[in-house]
């Protein structure tokens, strides 16, 4: 069984989750400048930016997504901010950088930032959940050089947020 509690992968069916990250890969390795579509909450819209206001002055390289667990909660994982690597930076935002072995995935997390350009902190005041008011927040993100390996298959849903500029080279 997956995690989400249904069937594995081996006949050969994969979940929507991973063909939803998949298609955001081929949209993120597919990019160019275009005019701008009016904008749908898809992650399969293309190209890469209509997730993004039609006045956008740069071209989009990222679409920003989250993953949910098989309880609907947000999956989180850390990042490294500058010489910090502590309970404090955590993100629920992730970009693709590559699939592999089926529906593996690594995924880089990008850090949350505010209309300021501040990190917004996605943790409760007690520290050890993630606060969903805080997501209200979340304006921007900014990539990080902190990456984790998933099993897409583990995972129920996934929500497209935003297709954003960070300068990411493949």
């Amino acid at each position: 069984m997956s995690c989400c509690g249904k069937k594995d992968n081996v006949s050969g069916f994969e979940g929507c989750v991973c063909e939803v990250v998949r298609a955001i890969k081929d949209i993120q390795d597919n990019a160019v400048e275009e005019e701008c579509q009016p904008c749908l909450t898809s992650c399969f819209l293309e190209p890469l930016g209509d997730l993004t206001s039609p006045s956008r002055r740069r071209p989009a390289d990222t679409r920003v997504f989250i993953l949910k667990t098989k309880d609907g909660s947000p999956f989180h994982a850390f990042y490294r901010d500058g010489d910090r690597f502590d309970h404090d930076c955590i993100s629920i935002y992730f970009r693709v950088e590559s699939i592999f072995d089926n529906c593996c995935a690594t995924l880089r997390v990008l850090e949350p930032k505010d209309k300021e350009g501040d990190e917004v902190d996605l943790l409760s005041d007690c520290g050890s959940k993630i606060n969903l008011k805080k997501l209200c927040k979340v304006y921007d993100f900014e990539s990080t050089d902190s990456c984790i390996t998933v099993d897409l298959n583990c995972f129920c849903a996934v929500q497209c947020i935003k297709d954003v500029f960070l300068g990411i080279c493949d």
